[in-house]
C-alpha cells in the first residue's frame, strides 16, 4: 500500500513538473517569440534586431496584437524665442498636427545636428518612410523652432511606475494587517503575508543588520524599498508583453544616485577624515590617496548603476538572440531550417529564462547589499574600536581576564583573585 502511494505521488509530481515546463515554454514564446515573429512578418528584407526590442520606446508593444502609443510631452523653444510645452496623446497625433515630424535616428546623425536643434530632412520622402512605419520609430522633432527637452512617457517609465505601485499596494496592505494585530499579536496568515514578511526579514537580518549594526532601523526603509522595487521591475520584464525598467541606464542611475546621496549626507566625520587620508598616514602619501578616495565616492554608485543595467539587459538579449535563430534559419534554409532549429532554440531559451528568474532576485540582492555596505562604511564610528581595544589592554593583570569560546559563543570570563587567608 505504501509503495502504491509513493508511485502515485511520483507520477503526480511528474505530471505537475510537465505542466510547469509547458507553461514556461508558452511564457517564453509569448514574451519573446510573438514580437519577433510579428517583426519578421512586417517585411521580407527586415533583419531582426534584438537590441531594438530591449530598448525603450514611446509605445507599449503587444505584438502581434498591436501597439499602444503613449503620450508625448515636448518642451520647445518657439521661433519668437519663448518656451512652450506641447502635449499630444500619441506620436501619431503630434505628426498629424503638422507641427512635428518624425526623423530617423540615422538621418539625425547624418545631418550632424546637435541635440535640441531642429532637424529638417532634405526630402519629404524620408519623413514619409519613417511615418509609414507606424509612428513608433524615429525621433520626433518640431517643424519650426527648437526642441529643448523630450518629456514623453516611455514603456520603461510605465513599468517603473507599475513596480513602484506594486511596492506601495503590497506594503500598505501588510501595514494595515499589522495595525490590526495580524502578524504582531498572532502568527502571519496566508501565503501572501508569510512570503513578504520572510523577504522583508531577510533584507533586515541578512543585508541591513550585518552592515549597519545599531543604525539598521534608520536606513531599513530605503534598503527594503530599493530591494522590492528592483525585484518587481526585474520580474515584470519576464512577463509576456512586459518591459524591464532596470534595463534602462537612466532608471539604474537614479537608484544609484539615491544610494550616493544618502551615503554622503549620512556620513560621519570619520568618513570625511579618511577621505583626506587615514590617520597616521605620512603627508606625501595622503596626496596620492586623496584622488583615489575622492574618485571612489563616484565609482561606487556608477558601478551599481552599470552592473544592474548590464545584467538585466544581457539576459534578454541572449533570449531574443536564441529565439531569433528560428527566423534566421528560416530565411537561410527555408521553413525546414526554421522548424528544425526550433526545438534547440526553445530549449536553450527556456533554460536562460529560468536563469533570468534567478538573476532577477540576485541582482536585487546585490544592489541592496552593496548599498548597505557603502552606507555602513560611511556611518561607521572608526574610533569606537580603538577605544575599546585601549580599554581592554588597560585591564589589570590581577583581574585575570580571558576570552573563552564555548560552542561558537564568545563569553568573557573574569576570574577573581583568591581571597587572602586571614
Amino acid at each position: 500500500m505504501t509503495r502504491m502511494r509513493a508511485d502515485r505521488h511520483g507520477s503526480q509530481l511528474k505530471s505537475n513538473m510537465s505542466e510547469v515546463a509547458k507553461t514556461l515554454c508558452f511564457a517564453v514564446l509569448l514574451a519573446y517569440g510573438l514580437p519577433l515573429n510579428a517583426a519578421a512578418s512586417e517585411g521580407d528584407d527586415e533583419q531582426l534586431d534584438a537590441v531594438h526590442h530591449v530598448a525603450d520606446g514611446n509605445y507599449l508593444d503587444f505584438s502581434p496584437l498591436g501597439k499602444v502609443q503613449l503620450p508625448r510631452i515636448m518642451l520647445v523653444r518657439t521661433e519668437e524665442g519663448s518656451k512652450d510645452v506641447d502635449f499630444f496623446g500619441s506620436t501619431y497625433s503630434a505628426v498629424a498636427s503638422g507641427r512635428y515630424h518624425l526623423v530617423s535616428e540615422e538621418t539625425a546623425v547624418d545631418a550632424g545636428e546637435e541635440p535640441g536643434e531642429s532637424v529638417h530632412l532634405e526630402s519629404e520622402s524620408e519623413s514619409e518612410d519613417v511615418e509609414a512605419a507606424g509612428h513608433d520609430e524615429g525621433v520626433l522633432m518640431p517643424v519650426r523652432g527648437e526642441l529643448i527637452l523630450d518629456l514623453s512617457i516611455t514603456r520603461h517609465l510605465v513599468f517603473a511606475w507599475l513596480g513602484a505601485l506594486l511596492v506601495i499596494v503590497i506594503f500598505v496592505t501588510l501595514a494595515r494587517r499589522y495595525q490590526r494585530g495580524v502578524g504582531r499579536e498572532t502568527a502571519p496568515k496566508g501565503l501572501f503575508h508569510n512570503m513578504f514578511e520572510t523577504l522583508f526579514m531577510f533584507v533586515r537580518d541578512e543585508i541591513a543588520r550585518p552592515n549597519l549594526g545599531d543604525k539598521t532601523e534608520r536606513f531599513l526603509p530605503f534598503l527594503s524599498t530599493a530591494f522590492f522595487f528592483i525585484l518587481f521591475c526585474n520580474l515584470l520584464g519576464l512577463v509576456p508583453f512586459g518591459a524591464t525598467a532596470t534595463a534602462n541606464i537612466s532608471v539604474t542611475a537614479v537608484l544609484a544616485a539615491f544610494t550616493f546621496v544618502i551615503t554622503q549626507v549620512s556620513a560621519n566625520k570619520d568618513h570625511w577624515a579618511h577621505l583626506f587620508g587615514p590617520p597616521g598616514t605620512p603627508l606625501p602619501v595622503r596626496f596620492i590617496l586623496f584622488p583615489v578616495e575622492f574618485l571612489g565616492l563616484f565609482t561606487k554608485p556608477i558601478a551599481l548603476a552599470i552592473r544592474l543595467f548590464a545584467n538585466m539587459t544581457a539576459g534578454h538579449l541572449v533570449i531574443l538572440s536564441l529565439i531569433g535563430l528560428i527566423f534566421t534559419f528560416n530565411g537561410l534554409f527555408g521553413p525546414a531550417g526554421g522548424y528544425g532549429i526550433s526545438p534547440v532554440s526553445i530549449a536553450f531559451s527556456l533554460g536562460i529564462y529560468l536563469l533570468e528568474l534567478l538573476v532577477a532576485t540576485i541582482q536585487a540582492y546585490i544592489f541592496t547589499m552593496l548599498s548597505a555596505l557603502f552606507i555602513g562604511m560611511a556611518v561607521e564610528d572608526h574610533g569606537h574600536d580603538h577605544e575599546e581595544e585601549h580599554h581592554t589592554e588597560s585591564l589589570p593583570e590581577s583581574a585575570a581576564a580571558r576570552l573563552a569560546v564555548d560552542g561558537g559563543t564568545e563569553t568573557t570570563r573574569v576570574e577573581a583573585e583568591p581571597a587572602m587567608a586571614s
